[in-house]
Order: structure tokens, then C-alpha cells, then sequence
């Protein structure tokens, strides 16, 4: 039998508020409200399979993963498509930016690989587009990375989360709990990031105190963002929004949130653009995307920027926001 071969990629996401609801004990029903953005960068993932039982070995190529996410995706795969355990499989996993940060690279890694390898059986685009969010949100809940990215990541763009789960569900993988909506402008961004990675996702969202501190926070600026219809017109209300959830919050008191956020405001002081772009934490990471303050100011030029940032110490990429679904 010769090779199959199949290709996924995925974009990232970075949070900037949400509350949490993970109540159910359903993992398909748990999740978030909140809002964000979704980016190009993200990852990319080949599946090679051949016949066998099942075997997997993973490898990075430049920036390293977690190893376990993966063994977990072909797993929970498998509860859907048996067929995945008569092969066996190598994936090799490309990431534009770097986990532990608050990019949503789980979700992202996992929509890849999950898409990859079913691509690679033969399964039609759409069938696979939507089994791929289903696994990656049941396996970002099993491993306490994720709550909202999947359901994001299918919005796509400038997104606002209206109900918490997983986007698609059932035998027919039709419409789930999640629910989300976005639009985009495809505005550059920039993102910036510490040396170290961040706490985990679940020290934080599996915590009683910093879950009810994050969603009163988180539910609050949401009562605020979901009058009237969301568009290019909210953007003026997200950023302050964003500034005020990770304040009242208390995310932005953490050392080294305030530090990243710090060398950033610098780095932009020193760029001469005060008032025309605007750092805003990602939760839950210790980095940071630039926005620009106002959306008649989208085509700014961002290298200088960059090169300000690296100078603080930092380091970043520039990407755009992603087309909405």
C-alpha cells in the first residue's frame, strides 16, 4: 500500500477578555464568552500515514510543541474515524509562533493535525473542516488549554464569542453550542513576547479565585460589546474594553504581564506612535498584540516598530488579522 499524505493549517487567536463557563460536565458545552482576534500565523501540519496499527511519531519543525497535544488529538480522532488506527502515522507540525504564550496554538496545532490526517484518508474539505473543530475543542478541554479558541478560530476575524462550546457537534457534525460571530478588515498586527512562556491556561481558569476575578471582569465589558450589532464600528469599545478587563481583572498586576506590557508602551514611545497604535495584553500569556488605536489607521507601517520592540528585549512577528467566516 502505497503512502497517503494530507495537509492542515490553521491560524492563531489571542484572547482579550472572556469569562468562563465550564460548569457542564459535557466537554462539548463547555467553554467561553469573550472576544478577540484571529491571526495568519498559526500552524501547519502534514500527516503521512501507512498501513499499520496505529504507531505515531511526532516531530517540530523550527519551534518546538508539546508532543502530548497530538497524542491526544489522534486519539480523541479516533473515537470519530476508527479507521485512524490502521495506519500509522508520522505528523510533522510547523508553528509561525510559539505556544504558552496566548495564541490559541493549541486549538490552532490541534484543527491542523486533526485536518491533516483526514485529508490525508481521503475525507471530503467540509466534513473534515468541522470534525477538526470538534477535536480540537474536546482536546483543549480534556487538557485544560483552551476554552474559546476553537469556537473563535471558526468565526474567524475581529471575533465575539455569544455562547460557550464547541461550534460543531453530533453524528452530522451540524451546529453546536458554540457560537460566535466576526468580521475583518485584514489589518496588520504585531505581536510581542517575553522570554519566558506563561503560566498554563489551567492555572488560571481551573482556579476558584481567578475564575470568579476573571468573570465578573469578563462579563461586564461583554454586557457592554454585545449591544447592537457587531462590526468594524465596535472597535473603539473592544480596546477599551480589552484595557479595562485586564485591570479589573487583576491579569495586568502579574509581574510578568506588566513587564512585556511595559517594554512595549516603550518601544512604542521611542517609535514616535503614541495615540496612533495601542499594546493590549493576550490572555492568558505574558505578551502582548499592537493595535492600531483607530481603524482609518490600518496601513501603518509596523517594521520600524518591530525593530523598537526586539530592542526592548522582546520578541515579535507581524501578521494580519484573518478573513471571518
Amino acid at each position: 500500500m502505497t503512502d497517503i499524505l494530507g495537509r492542515g493549517e490553521c491560524g492563531s487567536h489571542v484572547t482579550l477578555l472572556f469569562s468562563i463557563d465550564d460548569g457542564s460536565e459535557d466537554l462539548v458545552q463547555q467553554g467561553s464568552l469573550g472576544s478577540g482576534l484571529c491571526l495568519e500565523a498559526g500552524s501547519e501540519v502534514v500527516a503521512r500515514g501507512w498501513e499499520g496499527d496505529g504507531a505515531l511519531s511526532i516531530r517540530f519543525l523550527g519551534r518546538g510543541g508539546e508532543a502530548g497535544l497530538y497524542e491526544e488529538v489522534v486519539s480523541t480522532l479516533s473515537e470519530f474515524v476508527p479507521e485512524v488506527n490502521e495506519f500509522d502515522w508520522e505528523i510533522t507540525v510547523k508553528l509561525k509562533v510559539p505556544v504558552g504564550q496566548g495564541f490559541g496554538m493549541s486549538a490552532s496545532g490541534a484543527i491542523s493535525a486533526t485536518m491533516a490526517m483526514q485529508r490525508a484518508m481521503g475525507m471530503p474539505y467540509e466534513e473534515s473542516l468541522r470534525r477538526s473543530h470538534l477535536v480540537a475543542h474536546i482536546v483543549d478541554r480534556k487538557q485544560s488549554s483552551g476554552l474559546g479558541d476553537v469556537s473563535a478560530l471558526s468565526a474567524g476575524g475581529v471575533e465575539l464569542r455569544l455562547s460557550p462550546g464547541s461550534p460543531y457537534n453530533g453524528h452530522l457534525l451540524e451546529s453546536g453550542p458554540g457560537e460566535a460571530v466576526g468580521w475583518s478588515n485584514g489589518m496588520e498586527v504585531l505581536l510581542a513576547w517575553g522570554e519566558g512562556s506563561g503560566s498554563h491556561t489551567s492555572t488560571y481558569i481551573d482556579d476558584p479565585d481567578w475564575k470568579v476575578s476573571i468573570s465578573s471582569a469578563g462579563n461586564e465589558q461583554l454586557s457592554i460589546l454585545s449591544e447592537g450589532e457587531w462590526n468594524n464600528g465596535k472597535w473603539p469599545e473592544l480596546i477599551e474594553s480589552a484595557i479595562r478587563f485586564s485591570q479589573m481583572s487583576g491579569l495586568s498586576d502579574e509581574p510578568g504581564r506588566s513587564s512585556v506590557l511595559d517594554s512595549a508602551r516603550s518601544a512604542i514611545s521611542r517609535c514616535g506612535m503614541d495615540g496612533l497604535v495601542v499594546p493590549l495584553l493576550c490572555m492568558l500569556g505574558e505578551s502582548v498584540v499592537v493595535v492600531p488605536c483607530s481603524l482609518k489607521n490600518i496601513d501603518l507601517e509596523l517594521n520600524g516598530l518591530l525593530s523598537s520592540i526586539e530592542e526592548e528585549g522582546l520578541s515579535g512577528c507581524i501578521t494580519r488579522v484573518n478573513a471571518s467566516s
